[in-house]
């Protein structure tokens, strides 16, 4: 079992393939195993590594309080003991505020950011805001995990034929472990590299979907803040756009990763 006891924690991870190291990090409650479109189709190209982000999967569920910052500094740990000097990194939903606080701590180790469904700030700014978290916070308190993938799971995969990634969806949901979920989910609230953004100098690829979250026009603010950096769109696509869109997802990020190699 590919599991490696860093300097800061036990992680899973899964490598394979040869040339430049390409990093897959997932989204809160989910794993690596959700990149496995991605992981299939990208070591052709690329040193493809997929890991468990510290309290997701297989990696260790650590006593908290979680932060961006220990994410990221448990990534640098993991690729210094693969001995792996510099990656590009693709970071979903949590992942892609992973992959900015990496950027932003470790620029000697990042070769470019491909950023999907996320965000750059995670500061509540309206009354909007400070109630969804409100609802956030009480909804996961209330309910087990299995109950919370059978209410996001249909938002996330709303089409008949997107029936076997529902049910994937909530199998896999309910294996998270609450407390290290809890706690990823406070390592967000507050979290901002906004005032940061002008420092992150290498390429950066942002893919929206035109139905997630947050809409485009969010995404496209943050992406005119980066030195180098550009939007793509995904149509009919909400927040799991690997998944629902594999193919275009893949063929978009090949272009922008062998453009830069």
């Amino acid at each position: 079992m590919p599991i490696i006891q860093t300097a800061t924690i036990r992680t899973y991870y899964e490598i394979s393939g040869q040339g430049e190291a390409l990093v897959f990090i997932h989204g809160l409650g989910s794993s690596s195993q959700d990149w496995s479109f991605q992981t299939a189709f990208f070591p052709e190209y690329f040193q493809t590594i997929a890991y468990d982000v510290r309290g997701h999967g297989q990696s260790e569920k650590a006593k908290g309080p979680y932060s961006v910052q220990l994410f990221a500094k448990d990534l640098a740990a993991l690729l210094d003991d693969l001995g792996i000097k510099k990656v590009h990194l693709v970071g979903l939903s949590m992942g892609g505020w992973i992959a900015f606080q990496f950027a932003v701590d470790f620029p000697e180790m990042t070769n470019s950011l491909t950023i999907v469904n996320s965000w750059a700030d995670m500061r509540p700014k309206s009354f909007y805001d400070y109630a969804n978290l409100f609802r956030r916070n009480i909804l996961f308190r209330l309910f087990s995990m299995r109950k919370i993938g059978e209410i996001l799971g249909p938002k996330i995969f709303i089409k008949p034929e997107q029936k076997d990634l529902l049910q994937n969806f909530i199998e896999s949901w309910a294996e998270n472990h609450k407390p290290s979920y809890m706690a990823s989910m406070k390592a967000g609230t507050g979290w901002s590299v906004a005032d940061q953004l002008d420092q992150i100098t290498c390429p950066v690829l942002v893919v929206a979907a035109d139905e997630d979250y947050t809409p485009v026009e969010a995404k496209q603010k943050y992406v005119d803040k980066l030195p180098d950096a550009h939007l793509e769109v995904i149509e009919d696509s909400r927040h799991a756009t690997p998944v629902e869109h594999p193919d275009e997802f893949n063929r978009l990020l090949l272009e922008f990763l062998q453009a830069r190699t």
